[in-house]
């Protein structure tokens, strides 16, 4: 915003020291300050346009960077993602085969159970029952071999409860062991699940502030970019405009060495107009009416020296109203001192000595306030050349 204000306030001088009116003799605003006023604005113009390519250089550069590393942060995340897909994937098989697991476990504790019972009952009759239990076997048995050969069968059917009911019990506690093991398997698989979610939830904050940051480095590059291309349509601007100036001021010291070199009238030669005087007087007010007395008469000896050189108009009238040449005559205030005759008794004085023929800054045709590099006669506030 700063920028944009001094930008336009440097237009805003341009445009005056340009568009107004620009009066070669007028004291405040001449040719020359007038050229001097606009290339030191080129200059400012070029100095800025400098800084702000230096700037938008150095924002290109951030966001370059800025996207390298979002480029990055998006390759993470994708690998995040993925890993937690995988994560996903485990947790759900682990969760499969616990539940497969918790199944055979049921069965396992299940068969425990019948087997366990049908043993004990075995066991229990065999306890209880068993001198009717070897009767039946003594009274069923046709032979000794046949006895003998009933009674192993006996002891092989409790081994072999024993066997199966260890068998299932060492089953039991195999199944848990994995139950146990696939649990904690699935409870490191949840941690490392959630350490994944939230290192995707801080890449995913990084890549918003980067995105953020991306963005707002794109948008003040449009910025600088819309201002640098207002500072070079203004730079062409002051360009020309400082070329029309230094033609002009050029022209103006041509016409001041033309106009020295040239043959003059003398001051019996002129024939004068009623007003001359009334109208002399209140331009002396205009462009000198806060200076010296000899300042006064020297503005009106510039007027008389036109009048009297071959260069410039043959009237009063005529040059003080030449266009571009005394700015009061464009501005306006000329003509309001005259409605109002502004002039004082001192430069009603300095006119008669003027149109008397004298001249206290010898043949000068242009004055101006004191500036760098201009050489002439100083009188008061103002050069004479």
């Amino acid at each position: 915003m700063k920028r944009l204000k001094r930008l336009a306030a440097i237009a805003m001088v341009t445009a005056i020291a340009v568009t107004s009116a620009p009066y070669a003799a007028e004291a405040t605003q001449t040719t020359k300050q007038q050229l001097d006023e606009a290339e030191k604005n080129k200059k400012e113009t070029e100095q800025k346009i400098e800084e702000d390519n230096k700037s938008l250089d150095d924002l290109n550069k951030k966001q370059s960077s800025l996207r390298k590393e979002l480029n990055g942060l998006n390759s993470d995340l994708e690998e995040i993602s993925a890993h937690l897909d995988d994560l996903y994937e485990q947790i759900t098989q682990k969760e499969a085969e616990i539940a497969q697991t918790q199944q055979e476990l049921a069965e396992a504790r299940e068969r425990e159970k019948v087997q366990y019972e049908a043993m004990m009952k075995r066991i229990k009759f065999m306890y209880e029952d068993s001198e009717t239990l070897y009767m039946e076997i003594i009274f069923q048995a046709k032979s000794f071999s046949q006895l003998i050969t009933l009674s192993d069968y006996v002891d092989h059917l409790a081994s072999y409860d024993k066997m199966k009911f260890e068998e299932y019990q060492q089953h039991r506690i195999e199944v848990e062991d994995l139950e146990a093991r696939l649990q904690s398997e699935n409870v490191e698989l949840n941690v490392l699940r959630e350490e994944a979610e939230e290192e995707k939830a801080n890449v995913v904050t990084v890549i918003n502030k980067t995105s953020a940051k991306v963005s707002e480095y794109g948008k003040q590059i449009d910025e600088y970019e819309a201002l640098l291309e207002e500072e070079q349509a203004l730079l062409a601007k002051q360009q020309a405009d400082v070329e029309a100036l230094r033609k002009q001021y050029e022209e103006e010291l041509r016409l001041s060495r033309l106009s020295a070199n040239s043959v003059w009238r003398d001051i019996s030669e002129v024939s004068f107009d009623d007003g001359d005087r009334y109208l002399l007087a209140n331009l002396i007010y205009c462009e000198a009416g806060g200076e010296p007395y000899d300042g006064q008469v020297a503005v009106g000896s510039v007027v008389i020296n036109r009048v009297l050189s071959p260069v410039f108009p043959s009237t009063v009238s005529g040059v003080i109203y030449q266009k571009f040449q005394f700015s009061p005559a464009g501005s306006g205030r000329l003509a309001y001192a005259l409605s109002v005759n502004k002039a004082t008794a001192s430069c009603y004085r300095a006119a008669d000595e003027a149109m008397s023929g004298y001249s206290n800054v010898g043949n000068c045709v242009f004055f101006r306030t004191p500036i760098e590099g201009l050489s002439g006669t100083q009188i008061g506030h103002h050069i004479f050349y």
